[in-house]
């Protein structure tokens, strides 16, 4: 009888300690990975931005694994997953070589899904390849009858027309504008464009009167990141002579030292030293503005700072009198410095355009 009770207490406890150890094993919760498209505010402009319902989806596990492949239109809201971190990406297309109409936006995010939560990735989808777009004058033809514009990137050459309408799209590189006259090539210009640069370039012909027909070139700084004048047969030397030549707040840590005209939107004022915002309301100060590539933009690190000298400049431009110019985008010309108000500046501001 005794062994009899000791068998049963002996059961008992095993089945108790299998429960507990079941406890101890069970799977951890999933969660549910969701996500969604955006796109830059500052493409939304351009004539070529797809619908991001077609964008191609990704979604990979750590391992890898392929848990969805297809357009975003069609992805599911979410998706049931383990726990673990999970690769998001997106992309608006396949760029295989230089192309007119043919962007590629994309993005791509590693989300971490934690225990029985929900985790979103939210993509952010940029340009991702370079574009140029030509504006040729009526003047042109006549001029050089048998001319013909090119853009040329490595060894892929595309015949510019001139009826062409569309922007070309380049892999982030150097990229030539080229003139096939005569039998002849003759490099115009050579850029070097990041992800995400837009060039515009005007082409007319200067001067008819000359047998040689004198070709300009300007930049069309309404549709473009960076710009560029230059004139056949011509001096380019100021590249900072007119608002044709500005160059934007982003790029204006490649030109330290430079007397520059620089374009960008107004952000705000009252900068500080140690403080990391721009100030966007109640500004005191008339002495100085920031200016960043958007409008949205109030991290002073991503702003250039500029002085308002007393005067013409400071009259127009102050936010102390013009609080409604913020978010308005305008061209001044000075001298670029790696330091003021703790930021790159713009000193000696001495001319500006709206």
């Amino acid at each position: 009888m005794k062994n009899a009770k000791l068998f049963l207490l002996t059961s008992l406890l095993l089945v108790a300690s299998c429960e507990d150890f079941g406890n101890l094993i069970q799977p951890p919760s999933p969660g549910y990975l969701c996500w969604s498209i955006g796109t830059d505010p500052a493409t939304k402009a351009l004539p070529d931005l797809p619908d991001t319902n077609d964008f191609i989806l990704t979604v990979r596990n750590a391992a890898g694994k392929v848990l969805y492949h297809g357009s975003y239109g069609d992805s599911p809201a979410k998706m049931e997953v383990e726990p673990g971190s999970y690769t998001v990406s997106a992309i608006s297309g396949e760029f295989s070589q230089p192309a007119f109409a043919m962007p590629k936006y994309g993005d791509e995010q590693v989300i971490v899904v934690p225990e029985g939560k929900n985790a979103a990735a939210h993509l952010e989808c940029t340009l991702l390849n370079c574009g140029v777009t030509l504006k040729i004058s009526t003047d042109f033809p006549t001029a050089y009858p048998d001319g013909v514009m090119f853009l040329k990137q490595g060894s892929t050459r595309l015949m510019h027309a001139f009826t062409e309408k569309r922007i070309a799209y380049f892999f982030p590189g150097e990229i030539q504008l080229l003139l096939h006259n005569d039998n002849q090539d003759q490099v115009l210009l050579t850029r070097s464009l990041a992800a995400r640069d837009i060039l515009a370039i005007k082409i007319a012909v200067a001067d008819q009167s000359q047998a040689s027909g004198s070709v300009s070139i300007a930049v069309d700084t309404t549709k473009n990141w960076l710009s560029q004048t230059y004139t056949i047969g011509g001096d380019n030397s100021d590249g900072g002579a007119d608002v044709s030549s500005a160059i934007t707040v982003s790029d204006a840590i490649n030109h330290i030292g430079e007397e520059v005209w620089l374009y960008g939107y107004i952000v705000g004022g009252d900068l500080t030293a140690n403080g990391k915002s721009v100030k966007t309301t109640g500004i005191t100060k008339p002495s100085h503005m920031a200016m960043a590539a958007r409008s949205s933009v109030t991290e002073k690190a991503s702003c250039v700072a500029v002085e308002l000298p007393s005067g013409n400049v400071r009259d127009a431009l102050n936010l102390v009198d013009h609080p409604e110019l913020i978010g308005t985008r305008v061209y001044v010309k000075g001298k670029l410095t790696d330091a003021y108000f703790g930021t790159i500046g713009l000193k000696g501001t001495s001319d500006y355009a709206k």
